[in-house]
């Protein structure tokens, strides 16, 4: 399976070559600098990956939306364990679906954390964009889904919530969640999925995220022309330093896609380490964040949970960043 995926994307990559290859040459003999063109060419070549991404993420989200809120049936032991393991997969909808559970007590703390922890927004679909970049994504996953499940049970186990909605509170709060609609990004709905959305969604969420992938590699390009080549960036980034990982987990709280983009290819670049791209990548929990405040009632709770959440992904990158060291 995992040799087939690779011939799979190889060949796309392939296809994706010859296919702007004549464009490419129109950019080059542009009057720009090298730096300007190199960031127009490398973000067009992702076009294709990320809309077949964002199609394929979009069938999931239509076909198993509606079985989201039964992460509240696994609301007290089996929680971090399910809420992990279903925002690994690269959708924002499901940290907005986590944390209107949470806001009801329908879900643990411990499984709202490890819902956010996981969740990568769009981390994955960037690297899997860049065919060469594509051995990088189990093992983010895979680290992230570990600090989410330990700290996840950790959290209720100190913290020992109990449920304290009787049966009938507990199915008027999913009745309520169920009439209510959840919008993730574009403003599409993740509760009450639409058939336009099939193909609108994705292709809007292409050209958005195209847009930031560009804006952000233009950046990357000059910064790097400007510091005179990669092997630099180090120097530049704190590299080595236990505040790289402290800087970037603080950044991904910022609740947009753009801030995990500009993570991802910064880690992509050679700019920031492993460590660091998982502090920021666990504390982005996307457009989860915004909902919690919106609906949680008790204020000093919502930032509790953000306090933990930075704690965790901080400890988290330096512990790897350590280790790697």
């Amino acid at each position: 399976m995992h040799t087939f995926l690779i011939e799979l994307v190889t060949c796309l990559n392939t296809l994706n070559e010859l296919i702007f290859s004549p464009l490419d040459g129109v950019i080059e003999k542009l009057p720009i600098a090298e730096w300007l063109a190199d960031a127009i060419i490398d973000s067009l070549h992702m076009l294709p990956f990320l809309f077949i991404i964002f199609v394929v993420i979009e069938l999931v989200e239509y076909f198993y939306s509606n079985k989201m809120n039964n992460l509240a049936k696994f609301s007290s032991k089996a929680g971090p364990f399910v809420g992990s393991l279903a925002a690994s997969f690269p959708q924002c909808g499901f940290s907005v679906i986590a944390s209107t559970l949470y806001t009801k007590r329908l879900i643990t703390k411990g499984t709202l954390i490890a819902v956010y922890l996981s969740t990568s927004d769009e981390a994955i679909p960037v690297i899997l964009s860049e065919p060469t970049k594509i051995y990088l994504v189990v093992p983010l996953l895979i680290t992230k889904i570990v600090i989410a499940l330990v700290a996840g049970y950790l959290i209720d186990f100190i913290i020992d919530y109990k449920h304290k909605l009787t049966k009938e509170e507990a199915d008027k709060a999913s009745a309520e969640i169920l009439e209510e609609t959840q919008e993730g990004c574009c403003h599409h709905h993740v509760n009450k999925p639409r058939k336009r959305d099939l193909l609108l969604h994705p292709l809007e969420h292409t050209v958005n995220v195209f847009i930031f992938i560009l804006i952000i590699t233009i950046a990357l390009n000059y910064f790097i022309h400007r510091i005179g080549g990669e092997e630099n960036l180090g120097q530049y980034m704190l590299g080595n330093s236990v505040f790289q990982p402290i800087i970037t987990a603080i950044a991904g709280l910022i609740p947009n896609c753009a801030i995990s983009i500009a993570i991802t290819l910064l880690y992509l670049k050679g700019a920031i380490g492993f460590g660091s791209v998982i502090s920021g990548l666990c504390s982005s929990a996307g457009l989860g964040i915004l909902v919690l405040f919106k609906k949680n009632t008790s204020l000093k709770d919502t930032f509790k949970i953000l306090l933990l959440l930075l704690i965790i992904s901080m400890f988290s990158g330096i512990l790897i960043q350590a280790v790697y060291n």
